[in-house]
């Protein structure tokens, strides 16, 4: 498993073309990066199948590597959220997680017009070195709340983003596991890889549009609401199932422990 293309021919050992493995397999989690293929991916014998996270371009990177190429979808670790239905209720109507267009970088002023609106709003959740530390304190920020705004890169960009290719992450899954409603901009793939009603459009450049939506939005939330898209999250896009369906499709055993983690879901 790679973060990104590149990151392959880092992880290269000796094993991949000497005797050793029965089968090797790639997955790529950010795959929109098809210009940043390493040589080890193109034409060569030593993977025999590559995984990749975006479903539009299976055809692409079957064309770059000659490799059959199956689609794993970004997920989440449902397991480590709260269970809506041990509270009744969340003191937060609307989160700020990650990136946000210009119109909604400002925290104190999406604050004050919340304010104005009737809602309470949480800027981003703090930051911590710790990767682990950093994703429990996200993981506790959207389990007070009931709608996160996250909108795609294509209107919120940043240098690290792609360009012209937008794509599903980790703020669009990890908030519906909490379950919370997601505002905002949802990539495209948002249609295929999620379910109807799991996220809502609001303008990214117009706040007077937005602000009467996000206030319906909150006032229609429900613990039972939370509880359903949470359990729906659990059935769809826990990692867990990438990882059995990894197994399955390279005729590998699944772990026990994985067996068993999943019968908890």
């Amino acid at each position: 498993m790679g973060p990104q293309p590149a990151a392959i021919a880092h992880v290269a050992h000796p094993r991949l073309w000497l005797p050793g493995y029965r089968s090797v397999a790639v997955w790529i989690i950010d795959s929109f990066w098809t210009d940043r293929t390493p040589r080890l991916l193109r034409d060569r014998p030593h993977v025999d199948r590559l995984f990749i996270t975006d479903p539009q371009l299976v055809s692409e990177w079957s064309g770059q590597t000659g490799l059959p190429v199956g689609v794993l979808p970004w997920g989440s670790d449902t397991t480590r959220f709260t269970s809506a239905q041990e509270g009744t209720d969340r003191p937060v109507d609307v989160l700020r997680v990650g990136r946000q267009p210009r119109a909604w970088s400002d925290d104190a002023r999406t604050s004050r017009d919340a304010a104005a609106h009737g809602l309470h709003f949480a800027g981003r959740p703090p930051f911590s070195d710790d990767p682990a530390r950093n994703q429990m304190l996200v993981r506790e920020a959207m389990g007070r709340a009931r709608v996160v705004l996250a909108f795609s890169n294509l209107v919120s960009p940043a240098p690290y983003t792609h360009p012209t290719r937008d794509y599903l992450t980790g703020r669009w899954t990890d908030a519906l596991a909490a379950g919370c409603l997601v505002a905002g901009t949802a990539p495209a793939s948002a249609a295929s890889l999620l379910w109807p009603g799991a996220t809502v459009e609001i303008s990214p450049t117009s706040r007077d549009d937005a602000w009467p939506v996000l206030a319906q939005l909150a006032s229609e939330w429900t613990p039972q609401a939370a509880a359903d898209r949470q359990s729906e999250a659990r059935r769809r896009l826990d990692w867990r199932y990438r990882l059995r369906d990894l197994c399955m499709a390279m005729d590998w055993a699944v772990p026990d422990r994985l067996t068993a983690e999943l019968a908890t879901l």
